[in-house]
Parts: structure tokens; C-alpha cells; sequence
């Protein structure tokens, strides 16, 4: 009999002070002013964080030598609507190309000057019972989603 493994997607929310398409700009072709430096896995350090604006782009960090190193790709791309990427990063936050969860991130009017962004980080039943079960501790720690988003949130309001 096989046994399959559930667990939970990240579920964040936050409601940014700027308007819909405001947002979904500063989120993605903003993404390197607001994603913090030392959230990197490249060997050396980050010079940017990009998120290539097209179905089967790169989501990847540029190093301070020149070298790149792979996040995962971008699965949809609907501005200002929602995009969904796909995340190749180990449960040691390494690249894996054979390892896949999702981050999809949507984009709800609520008002003139401001969005609700709702973020899921599904699918980390493909790591397994252990594997995934820390992995989503740590994405759903205040230093996993939930700062990243209040970081994004400062840069949508400036």
C-alpha cells in the first residue's frame, strides 16, 4: 500500500498602500529593491534578484563575480493580476532541478491605493514527510514569507 504524504501550502496575506498595478510592478520588476541580500543561495554574494516577466522566464540571483545561479521559472503571467513561479530550491535551499514546489502570488484590488497580495507556497509534499515538513517551518517562519512580504509591502508604499 502506498502512503501519500500531505502538507499544508504557506498561506500569507498583506494589504500594501499602492494600487494594484503599483504592486504588482514593485513586486516583480522591483523585486531586487526589495528582496534582502543575505536571502541568497549563490556562492557568492548577490548583486540582484530577478524575475524574468514571461511564461518560462527565470526567477535567479545575479552574484557580485557575475556568475547566476537559478531559483526556478516562471509557470504564469497575468499583470497585474498574478504571476506563479516555480521553485527548484532544496530542503537546503539549494538548486535542484529535480525537486519542484510552486509560489503563486495574486494581486486583489481593495480601493484606489491599495492590494491585498495573498502568496501560497504549494506542493512541498514533493520533498517528502520530513524534508517538506521543515522546509515549510522555515518558509513559514517571520523570516521566510511573512518578512519578505512586509519588506515588500515598505517598497510598494514609498
Amino acid at each position: 500500500m502506498t502512503r501519500t504524504v500531505t502538507i499544508a501550502p504557506v498561506h500569507k496575506s498583506i494589504v500594501v498602500k499602492a494600487g494594484q498595478a503599483r504592486a504588482f510592478e514593485v513586486f516583480t520588476a522591483g523585486f531586487n529593491r526589495w528582496w534582502p541580500k543575505e536571502h541568497h543561495i549563490g556562492v557568492a554574494e548577490m548583486r540582484e534578484a530577478l524575475i524574468e516577466p514571461k511564461p518560462g522566464g527565470r526567477w535567479y540571483e545575479k552574484g557580485v563575480d557575475g556568475s547566476e545561479c537559478d531559483w526556478g521559472k516562471v509557470l504564469v503571467w497575468e499583470p497585474p493580476h498574478r504571476f506563479v513561479l516555480s521553485w527548484h530550491l532544496n530542503g537546503e535551499f539549494k538548486f535542484d532541478p529535480a525537486v519542484e514546489t510552486e509560489v503563486e502570488i495574486a494581486f486583489t484590488p481593495e480601493g484606489a491605493n491599495a492590494t491585498r497580495v495573498d502568496l501560497e507556497h504549494r506542493h512541498l509534499e514533493r520533498f517528502g514527510q520530513e524534508s517538506g515538513e521543515a522546509l515549510r517551518r522555515g518558509v513559514d517562519s517571520e523570516g521566510g514569507w511573512g518578512g519578505l512580504l512586509a519588506l515588500f509591502a515598505k517598497e510598494a508604499a514609498a
